[in-house]
């Protein structure tokens, strides 16, 4: 305990704004709620097809506030019970692989040019599928920004789909993969990418309520958290790497890039080992 008679437990900064967050979430719920039955009152009343359209549209959006609540909670209990000395380290993301009925799940943040700005995984395997993604510059989550359409793959599709990269994953032991857009009105901001999830889920739609959540209430809503808690990798020592790889060889920032995710899948390392070597002066690279 401080002075103050607060805690000193850094998670139990983040287990209270995430149950701020969550109440919230469930409070713009229950207004959505209301506006969704207030419609669908005045259209029996009237007959009036924009009533049944208005009430629809709130329906939705009250089912993505809902859904964001329970991440907002999942990840406080998780949070609360590690604190406790219960269960193991507990992520944001992983209370998103939970609610997708998996272990394994990612958020990628892309730019224009569908390269990865950023991520976030629940656990090792979700982040070395994306380390493979990256590296290879191709996979479920990039088509899925690309296409703002939902992905899905499984078995030797993947590998038909995404040669190379369906291989690896397959050597990590994933079976399937589905990933799903996280859209804005301006455009797609990237994908959340679900591994080996539970037969079924797929097909409920509860993937795409949880996209929806993840997009317009944590990454671009009133308590937008693009960070997610400080989960979020911007892979600032692969970026630092290229820096000084440019400089060393003299090539573009794009080519040394590339020369580091080449060595990274060649040697099947994750990227950031191969940029600490470099940074280091371990590891000498040539153009």
């Amino acid at each position: 305990m401080t002075a103050q008679g607060g805690s000193s437990h850094p998670a139990d900064g983040q287990i209270g704004i995430a149950l701020r967050r969550a109440a919230l979430a469930a409070e713009r719920a229950a207004c959505q709620r209301a506006s969704a039955e207030r419609h669908e009152r005045l259209a029996g009343e009237t007959g009036r097809e924009f009533h049944v359209t208005m009430a629809a549209m709130h329906r939705r959006v009250a089912e993505r506030h809902l859904i964001a609540a329970q991440l907002q909670k999942k990840y406080a209990y998780g949070l609360a019970d590690r604190s406790a000395g219960r269960g193991a380290r507990h992520l944001f993301m992983t209370a998103v692989a939970e609610t997708c009925g998996t272990s394994s799940a990612a958020l990628t943040l892309v730019g224009a040019d569908m390269a990865q700005l950023a991520l976030a995984a629940s656990d090792q395997l979700a982040r070395n599928a994306q380390d493979l993604e990256f590296v290879l510059s191709m996979g479920p989550a990039r088509d899925a920004a690309q296409s703002r359409r939902t992905v899905c793959a499984s078995g030797p599709a993947m590998e038909e789909r995404w040669p190379g990269y369906g291989a690896r994953l397959a050597e990590l032991g994933l079976a399937s993969v589905v990933a799903l857009p996280l859209k804005s009105q301006a455009g797609c901001v990237g994908a959340l990418t679900v591994f080996d999830p539970r037969p079924g889920l797929a097909e409920s739609g509860v993937f795409g309520k949880v996209a929806d959540a993840l997009a317009e209430s944590m990454l671009l809503g009133p308590d937008a958290d693009p960070g997610l808690y400080g989960e979020t990798d911007h892979r600032a020592v692969v970026h630092q790497a290229a820096g000084v790889l440019s400089e060393q060889i003299h090539c573009s920032l794009g080519n040394a890039l590339s020369l580091i995710k080449a060595r990274a899948f060649s040697w099947g390392e994750p990227p950031e080992s191969v940029a600490r070597r470099i940074v280091s002066g371990d590891l000498k690279l040539h153009y």
